[in-house]
């Protein structure tokens, strides 16, 4: 028999981490972190790691576990985490899965879409097309086939725009009808979501608040010294705060501007996230003080 998973999912910035360590304190239970930056080592102001105390307080699973210039794909995490759980649950704890990475979550509770596997020919090409003409260049090819799909991502967004570009070449439908005629359907955990949802005027405050405390507290420091290891092109350099403090640290932006720019996206980050979660089945969302919801117990195992 599987074990109940509590799920504490949310937008950047929302206290997820706050909240789940208190909770499984309390219960006795570990986490299981549903982070795709805090997966990796060394990349820890950037990531907002959980704290010393914090990783103290409570056991964590899943960070800090993968080098950043190892692949690491979603069904990787899947694999990880199932054996985190299995792992936690084989020794009578509860377990807590902790993240805003929607993706992460979704394949975790519900199972992996079978979508076609890449295309290394067209990948190249579309990059060639990027690096020659610019990304908004290849989000507009997006558009034209997969409006909706292209409406969801920023021109910036290389990846995935490539991404959904393969999946319509190879099936010959754009990828947001693919994945719905694929959606996910059987539960691989029973579990209960937590969405936390702060007021916008109060999560846009607490992301600026921890964009400023990022920067002022080493970010920058940290982005030089990841550079000098051989990290400059790793993955989670790519990440929002680091590809900000990365382009201060080169000389492209002055740390002033960086540090907008990365409260900017991250404020845009956190909105993307909520619109995932809303589509969440079965989540539900708080809205704060949170621990009325656990003092009620509601929310606890």
């Amino acid at each position: 028999m599987k074990p109940l998973l509590t799920v504490i999912a949310g937008p950047t910035a929302s206290g997820k981490t706050a909240v789940a360590v208190e909770l499984a304190r309390r219960a006795g239970g570990e986490i299981v972190s549903a982070d795709s930056q805090q997966v990796y080592e060394y990349f820890d102001i950037g990531t907002a790691k959980p704290s010393p105390e914090e990783l103290a307080a409570v056991p964590h699973h899943l960070v800090s576990v993968v080098d950043p210039l190892e692949p690491f794909s979603a069904a990787e995490y899947q694999r990880l985490a199932d054996a985190a759980i299995a792992d936690i649950s084989s020794r009578g704890r509860p377990v807590f899965v902790v993240g805003g990475t929607g993706m992460y979550l979704r394949i975790l509770l519900h199972g992996l879409v079978e979508a076609p596997g890449a295309d290394p020919a067209l990948r190249a090409e579309l990059e060639a097309l990027a690096a020659a003409e610019g990304r908004e260049t290849v989000h507009r090819k997006l558009a034209e086939v997969d409006p909706e799909t292209a409406a969801k991502l920023p021109p910036q967004d290389l990846l995935r725009t490539i991404r959904a570009l393969e999946i319509h070449a190879q099936t010959g439908k754009p990828a947001s009808v693919f994945r719905r005629e694929h959606a996910f359907t059987e539960n691989r955990y029973p579990f209960r979501m937590y969405v936390l949802f702060p007021p916008r005027e109060e999560l846009y405050r607490r992301i600026d608040a921890r964009t400023a405390a990022m920067f002022r507290h080493g970010l920058v420091e940290e982005v030089r010294e990841l550079i000098a290891r051989g990290y400059g092109n790793a993955a989670p350099m790519r990440s929002v705060g680091y590809a900000q403090a990365r382009a201060a640290v080169m000389g492209q932006l002055s740390l002033e501007e960086a540090e907008r720019l990365a409260a900017q996206e991250t404020r845009r980050y956190a909105k993307r996230q909520l619109t995932w979660f809303r589509k969440e089945p079965g989540a539900v969302f708080l809205e704060p003080p949170y621990y009325e919801v656990l003092q009620a117990g509601s929310a606890s195992p």
